[in-house]
């Protein structure tokens, strides 16, 4: 089986919360200092097929998107266990939303043509925005399963236990399909030496966007469908009152009271 995983590099969501600043005049977000990581859930969705590789063997292709793409860190797919990276690197790609980004892989992925099933993580960590799984499966007109904790084949279907509010749910789909994995799959595995020595020796392969059949114009931020009208910061308020009375006791009911006032109890 051949499997697609979509990765993404992000600044390090680690980072102090401080060092991610608003500019509102251009409707973005910066991140002066902060490394470019791998993003956490591309790596749940990269351990989910490397789950199906230790057991059937498959081939694992792993895409990004994007410009100035840092090669250590987005070869870290490779080191993970992945056997290919293909990356749609160019400055059309840049400021893209969600629909031109699922456009523009999608595109990719039927210039591919080999794959039995499509991997993303939930969301990514930058933009939490969580539509790239469903959008590209649209585009391909492929079944999409989403919040996936366990997959697995089961002849020639895809078992999927997918999280829900309350528990979770199992379900079965016909191959090939996109499915989009939850942190629940388990903890991403570490790459080893071996690994990482044997990503260093594959280099890439790059492709613009007219090398996927499509033009600048339809990619990026010229082929954006929304549009960022205002990008601000939340204000919080916070107000502390005090609620007295001659003993605990006394405070203790008053507290009761004023909480029943307020309707959260």
């Amino acid at each position: 089986m051949n499997i697609i995983v979509c990765v993404k590099q992000v600044p390090d969501p680690e980072a102090p919360s401080a060092s991610f600043k608003i500019d509102a005049e251009n409707k973005n977000v910066t991140a002066a200092g902060v490394p470019p990581v791998l993003d956490p859930y591309s790596e749940y969705a990269l351990e989910a097929a490397l789950k199906l590789k230790d057991v059937d063997g498959n081939r694992i292709t792993a895409v990004s998107l994007g410009s100035g793409l840092v090669r250590d860190v987005i070869k870290k797919a490779l080191a993970m266990g992945a056997d290919e990276l293909i990356l749609l690197e160019d400055e059309a790609f840049a400021s893209g939303d969600s629909w031109s980004t699922a456009y523009a892989l999608a595109a990719g992925i039927k210039k591919i043509g080999d794959y039995d099933l499509i991997l993303c993580g939930r969301q990514a960590a930058d933009w939490d925005a969580g539509q790239m799984g469903c959008g590209i499966a649209e585009l391909l007109d492929l079944p999409a399963v989403t919040l996936a904790r366990k997959i697995e084949l089961s002849g020639d279907k895809l078992k999927v236990e997918r999280i829900t509010d309350d528990g979770y749910e199992v379900i079965q789909t016909t191959l090939p399909a996109v499915v989009t994995i939850s942190n629940e799959i388990g903890e991403p595995r570490y790459p080893t030496i071996r690994g990482i020595m044997a990503a260093k020796k594959i280099e890439p392969t790059i492709w613009k966007p007219a090398d996927i059949g499509l033009e600048a114009a339809q990619v990026g931020e010229s082929g954006r469908k929304s549009i960022i009208t205002k990008l601000a910061k939340p204000q919080r308020e916070v107000e502390c009152r005090i609620i007295e009375g001659e003993t605990p006791e006394e405070a203790g009911v008053n507290l009761a009271l004023r909480l029943r006032q307020e309707k959260l109890i």
